[in-house]
């Protein structure tokens, strides 16, 4: 019994270092796994938060939290294609070198597409079954250019130019498809203001990470921020695929005309059109987006006109650099702000709402011209931010409100289409005016007043009146 028991004993004390080798070989896989996950939490993490973010109150069933994933790619894209020329014709020349090579790349580049962009959304009015597609196309096209780009800013060649004037008319491209994208994913009690805060939430979101990475790829190189805008451009490529097949339905669509009524209509559209749907948009369409044309217009002056400025005269204490980004800063926190308050209001009074925001820029930017310092440049450039996004979103409303579905998603890609215009006539005119603050600034209060003045009529009139007739439809 006794030799029995010395296998048993032997046999079970091999048993147990059998089981000490396992269970140190599952302690150490339990530990390798944890590390995994500790490594892997804050993608998967950031990630799951980001999806529960863009899917919440139905907008992933709809296919509107995709879209809002897909601005996010579309800004951070935008950004770093910013960061890399920005450094290129902007930081790394004199200021008086740097004004003449702006002005050239304002000249090469935004004088074609100005005369682009009223092509462009009719153009992609007769695709409304490619939309997918097309906002594919758009992102791919970036990416290439974004690598002919990275040749360009090293050598400076002069291929700079075509290749920023196609990533311009590329991203109005994918911009005027959004516009139009955005009512077709719309989840059930979801005003088209709600979902609109949501997309440009998203975007302002993805564009503020990606500054800052931006900013670290250039310190690497002029190269580097281009080749991540070539990685996300893709990226977005393959997410434009994954958007619901409804995106590409044109069922019920038309054209829409910017007028206020048929007294205004010309060309073409000169005799009443007997084809359905092809109307006006009505008069507090009309003078809301003449009011947010001017707001449009202010932000290119601001860009232009306070990057040169601020430059040249940086605030106390502070280096050109980090004076521009403060305002930079301050216009994003007011954007952001102004799209959270615009969902939060929703589609009320959109037409107090609009002749309100435009006053108190109006205030801020005759406040700032008396007063001039730093601090009121910063809330001036807070309180435009502000106000852009909230008229924008009051402008949603309106045509939601006032024009026919047959029509809408006609009227949303013309009325960006002449807002990005009125941008680039603010950047012009930035670009030209000396480098004098109250003097600057005094032109941009005029921009403004101007707008407001030859709107607030109109405005106040559709609102007293419920919003008017309502846009007829044949």
């Amino acid at each position: 019994m006794a030799a029995a028991r010395t296998p048993q004993g032997a046999t079970g004390v091999g048993g147990d270092r059998g089981r000490s080798r396992g269970g140190g070989s599952g302690r150490l896989g339990g530990a390798v796994r944890s590390v995994g996950r500790a490594l892997h939490l804050p993608v998967t993490g950031t990630a799951r938060g980001i999806r529960k973010a863009t899917h919440a109150q139905g907008a992933g069933e709809s296919g509107l939290g995709k879209l809002i994933e897909l601005h996010g790619v579309n800004g951070a894209g935008d950004m770093m294609i910013t960061v890399a020329l920005a450094s290129t014709v902007f930081f790394s020349v004199p200021t008086d070198e740097a004004r003449g090579r702006v002005a050239l790349y304002l000249g090469i580049t935004m004088a074609p597409f100005t005369l682009l962009a009223p092509v462009i959304g009719p153009l992609l009015d007769r695709l409304p079954h490619g939309r997918r597609a097309a906002m594919a196309g758009a992102m791919l096209a970036r990416a290439f250019l974004a690598l002919i780009l990275a040749g360009a800013v090293s050598t400076g060649s002069i291929e700079l130019y075509p290749a920023a004037l196609g990533v311009l008319v590329s991203s109005k491209a994918y911009g005027v498809i959004r516009s139009a994208v955005v009512p077709r994913l719309l989840p059930p009690r979801f005003s088209l203001v709600k979902a609109n805060s949501r997309v440009t939430l998203g975007g302002l979101l993805a564009t503020g990470v990606a500054a800052p990475v931006g900013a670290g790829l250039q310190a690497l190189g002029p190269r580097w921020p281009l080749y991540g805008a070539f990685v996300i451009f893709m990226v977005g490529t393959f997410l434009s695929f994954s958007l619901p097949p409804k995106v590409d339905s044109a069922k019920g669509e038309d054209t829409a005309l910017l007028a206020a009524d048929e007294k205004h209509l010309h060309g073409p559209h000169l005799k009443p059109v007997k084809r359905p749907g092809l109307r006006t948009v009505g008069p507090a369409v009309t003078h809301a987006l003449g009011a947010n044309a001017s707001l449009r217009c202010l932000s290119g002056f601001l860009i232009f006109y306070l990057a040169f400025l601020l430059r040249e005269h940086p605030m106390a204490g502070q280096s050109a650099a980090v004076s521009l980004g403060i305002v930079a800063v301050s216009a994003g926190v007011g954007n952001a702000c102004g799209t959270a308050v615009g969902a939060w209001l929703r589609s009320r009074a959109p037409e107090i709402i609009i002749v309100t925001v435009v006053a108190c820029v109006a205030t801020a930017a005759i406040t700032a011209a008396i007063f001039f310092g730093a601090a009121m440049v910063a809330v001036l450039a807070a309180v435009a931010g502000f106000s852009q996004a909230l008229a924008k979103l009051s402008l949603d409303a309106l045509i939601q409100r006032d024009v026919p579905e047959l029509v809408r998603t006609s009227a949303f890609a013309r009325s960006e289409t002449l807002l990005q215009m009125s941008w680039v006539l603010g950047g012009a005119i930035g670009i030209v005016l000396p480098l004098n603050g109250p003097v600057g600034l005094s032109v941009g209060a005029a921009i403004v007043a101007t707008g407001w003045l030859t709107t607030v009529r109109g405005l106040i009139s559709s609102a007293r009146h419920g919003g008017g007739p309502r846009t007829r439809v044949a």
